[in-house]
């Protein structure tokens, strides 16, 4: 009997496939997927491994758009071991940013990037939409307090900027990082792009040491979280640099 290939489609971009079913997440992180064939149809079957019964998140074409993701009770604790500084230098557990709210966090390449800061205008035009569903708009780059505060100056980004020192968040996230993500030729074209519409990279916060120990090839990625620190709902994770995802995309998994 000839084996049928469904297709679910939701906000993400780690594809999985099996012969009995093929599934694509946009956007979505998780360290947990099954790695035998979904048995159930096509769905994606997401758990915890804290040793309890599972809990199932399915991915079904009823309501692609809307499907959660479930995170397992570890990577929730390796979130809320990070911490991050806001302006006044004050260290800040990654997890409480969206413990008591909602909140979209952008996660920049660097506080330098010409393309984060382009990323950063996208986000804070829509954030009326965001304050009217009193969602918080976040930013964090890997590198000091004083690095953030010259982003926050520069670009007078209209939400919260915050500096992770040793890029622990990235690391926890598994944020891609390599020359090979950073200098494509979709890259090339989008940093083009942002210089012809006026945004420009500032190079000396890009060639400051905390950038350049990393090489500046970090890449970000966008999540949205809240309330709860277990409740992530979205996770766009950048393939290579300037792979914004459909800013649709976020306010459905923010805002309605």
């Amino acid at each position: 009997m000839a084996t049928t290939t469904t297709t679910t489609t939701l906000p993400a971009i780690i594809p999985v496939t099996s012969a009995v079913g093929s599934c694509e997440i946009r956007g979505i992180f998780y360290s947990d997927l099954h790695k035998k064939p979904p048995s159930n149809g096509g769905n994606l079957r997401l758990s915890h491994r804290s040793g309890r019964r599972s809990e199932p998140v399915t991915a079904s074409s009823a309501s692609p758009e809307r499907a959660a993701v479930s995170m397992s009770e570890d990577v929730a604790f390796v979130l809320d071991t990070v911490e991050v500084f806001d302006l006044t230098g004050k260290s800040i557990p990654l997890s409480d940013l969206w413990r008591d709210r909602k909140a979209v966090v952008a996660f920049a390449r660097h506080f330098g990037c010409v393309l984060c800061r382009k990323r950063a205008d996208l986000l804070a035009s829509r954030k009326e939409t965001m304050d009217a569903a009193r969602v918080a708009l976040i930013l964090i780059g890997p590198g000091n307090v004083e690095q953030a505060k010259a982003f926050a100056s520069q670009t007078n980004f209209k939400g919260e900027v915050y500096a992770d020192t040793n890029h622990s968040a990235y690391k926890a996230l598994n944020f891609v990082s390599g020359i090979s993500t950073t200098f494509t030729p979709s890259a090339g074209l989008k940093i083009i792009q942002s210089y012809m519409e006026g945004y420009r990279q500032d190079w000396k916060l890009s060639f400051e040491e905390d950038t350049v120990s990393r090489g500046g090839w970090q890449q970000g990625g966008i999540l949205v979280a809240g309330p709860g620190k277990e409740n992530i709902s979205y996770l766009h994770k950048d393939k290579e640099a300037g792979d914004d995802p459909d800013i649709e995309d976020v306010l459905r998994a923010c805002c309605l």
